[in-house]
Parts: structure tokens; C-alpha cells; sequence
């Protein structure tokens, strides 16, 4: 499974756990400090960085992995199902503009920390053909990394626990 789908089941669990009272939401807190919004052509360099990156892909996969968890919750309602599907559908709209939005939010990040030179760097990167391929073997890569991960963190920890039995048997402690 990959990354970027693992990242939408807890999301879907958040948004049924909201249910109707999430409606209600904090008002945001005031930025302290905020840094000078970026010149519209830097944003342009980082959000063509954001989807040349592949980052919006991952994005993509979001919303149907969300409502595939929604349809799993209310199997148990058959009923439901027709009027669900289409209100979804109705939903796409709203969809594509809260990508948008992250899109939008993606670029800022990248703006504020990447000049606008250092974007159009990565850019041209990315449009090259090892960019291309580079962003192309992603998906495959981090999954990959993410078992190695976890399997060197197991190691690591039996390790640790090893060594500390060990340092600790010599100061006259049994541990478990």
C-alpha cells in the first residue's frame, strides 16, 4: 500500500469522527511574525515545483480514498447508497477547490523557503528527464523506504534493549 494511501484512512476517520459538530470549527489563531507574502511569480515557481514534484498525484488520491472509507461505514445503510453516490459526485467541485487550496498552501511552504531562483532551479530539474524519472519512481521508493524504515527501527530497538540488559547486568541489575 502505498504512503500517500495510508495518509487518507486517517483522515477519513477524522472527518466521520467529526460528524454534524464538526461543522463548528476554532476561529484560526493570528499568524505571529508571518514572513512577507511571496511576489505572484515566486508562488508560480512554487506551486510549478509542487505539481512538478508529483506532490498534487499524492494529493489526487485523497478524496477517493476518502469516500471509499465513507462507503465502508455505511454498508450497513444500502439504503443510502444511490443518494451517496451522487452527492459525492456533487461534491467534486468543492473537491478540485479544496486541492486547490492545499496546492496553494504547498506553494507558500516551498516559497517561503526557496527563493524564487532556487525554484526555478528545482523546476527545471524536475522537467528534465531525470526528474522526470525521479518523480516517476517515488511512489515505489518511499514504500520501499518505509518497510526498510520499519524494520531498521525493530532492529534498532531489540538492539538498544540488548545493550542496555548488557550495561545493565554489569552495574548488578537483572532486567526483564
Amino acid at each position: 500500500m502505498s504512503i500517500f494511501l495510508r495518509l487518507a484512512a486517517p483522515l477519513a476517520a477524522l472527518v466521520l469522527s467529526l460528524g454534524a459538530a464538526g461543522a463548528q470549527q476554532p476561529a484560526p489563531l493570528p499568524a505571529q511574525n508571518a514572513a512577507p507574502t511571496p511576489a505572484p511569480s515566486h508562488l508560480a515557481a512554487a506551486r510549478d515545483v509542487a505539481v512538478s514534484s508529483g506532490i498534487v498525484r499524492s494529493i489526487d488520491v485523497i478524496p477517493p480514498q476518502l469516500y471509499e472509507r465513507i462507503r465502508e461505514q455505511l454498508v450497513a445503510r444500502p439504503e443510502l447508497t444511490k443518494d451517496l453516490n451522487e452527492v459525492m459526485a456533487a461534491l467534486q467541485p468543492e473537491m478540485e477547490l479544496q486541492k486547490q487550496k492545499i496546492v496553494n498552501d504547498i506553494a507558500l511552504i516551498y516559497a517561503q523557503a526557496l527563493t524564487e531562483a532556487e525554484l526555478k532551479d528545482v523546476i527545471a530539474f524536475f522537467k528534465s528527464p531525470s526528474g522526470k524519472k525521479y518523480v516517476e519512481s517515488q511512489p515505489v521508493v518511499l514504500d520501499e523506504m518505509v518497510r526498510e524504515m520499519q524494520s531498521w527501527s525493530q532492529d534498532l530497538a531489540e538492539y538498544v534493549m540488548v545493550r542496555i540488559r548488557a550495561e545493565m547486568q554489569k552495574r548488578g541489575f537483572q532486567l526483564q
